[in-house]
């Protein structure tokens, strides 16, 4: 039977070295995957999810058992998450009208003959995930991480709400509002939620290319490393759903994105180093 989070915390507590490294490699693919939805670009999301995972490591004491450890967990990356300094993608996004008016240079551009058949469908699924992304943006950090927490990784208001340290009716209602706002802007523009919208992921994507909006030699979500993909939703099925559990089901079709390998080897380093006070006694 595998170990439980919690026995590698008191393991951790109690001064095993290995016990540690167990506990941050269960952890990391959670956390990377919270900071790069609230931040956008891989390369912030690594950084500040080391940051967290430090956190995590050197307060692992104050754990008191008293709710589930992943929440513990949420709590810290959350904190650390909406007061960070904003980073790259947040400075380029700032609004749902500001991302509108891009959405509007047009759909004409046809395919590259260099861009092979087999890529093309990775480049559409690119288009979907980087926009979805870019959406998430448009919302404040408050209500944006509010929206990840519920609608991407499935976590429950009673939760969220002990994870944002709220009042669960204040967080349903702040759901409620980025949900709204989410879904006012696909419905007005999105293909897959309405499909009356011009603006499809296949007819975006030539253009995104052409533009040079996106490498297809460096796929920024859809080439990342996951543990599992995700996969695409059948438009079959999306067509059996009203608008708003479409917009539930593309968030959650995202890919489980995995943290850098490097993660557990810098925390390693730290821990020798002695330049972190983790635990007297570690071993």
């Amino acid at each position: 039977m595998e170990t439980t989070l919690e026995e590698l915390v008191q393991q951790a507590k109690d001064g095993k070295k290995e016990a540690l490294e167990s506990l941050v490699r269960r952890i990391q693919d959670r956390v990377y995957g919270l900071a790069l939805r609230m931040l956008g670009y891989p390369a912030d999301a690594e950084d500040a999810a080391q940051e967290i995972l430090v956190k995590v490591v050197t307060r692992l004491d104050s754990f008191r058992h008293e709710s589930e450890f992943t929440t513990w967990v949420y709590r810290v990356a959350s904190n650390h998450l909406l007061t960070t300094r904003k980073r790259l993608a947040e400075n380029l996004t700032t609004s749902f009208e500001d991302y509108e008016s891009q959405l509007e240079a047009g759909f004409s551009a046809e395919w590259q003959e260099s861009i092979p058949e087999a890529e093309r469908s990775l480049i559409v699924h690119e288009v979907m995930l980087g926009c979805t992304h870019g959406m998430l943006l448009c919302l404040d950090r408050a209500h944006r991480i509010t929206f990840v927490l519920s609608e991407v990784l499935d976590i429950s208001s009673r939760q969220g709400a002990v994870i944002l340290d709220i009042s669960p009716a204040a967080y349903r209602k702040r759901l409620s509002r980025a949900r709204e706002r989410i879904h006012t802007f696909m419905l007005k523009n999105c293909g897959v939620v309405n499909p009356d919208n011009p603006c499809h992921c296949d007819r975006v994507a030539p253009l995104a290319v052409q533009a040079q909006e996106i490498d297809p030699k460096n796929l920024l979500y859809a080439g990342h490393r996951c543990r599992t993909k995700g996969g695409a939703v059948s438009l079959e099925h999306l067509e059996e759903l009203d608008s708003l559990q479409r917009i539930a089901v593309l968030f959650r079709n995202h890919p489980d994105y995995a943290a850098p390998d490097t993660f557990l080897e810098s925390l390693k380093e730290l821990i020798d180093s002695g330049r972190v006070s983790f635990f007297e006694g570690l071993h």
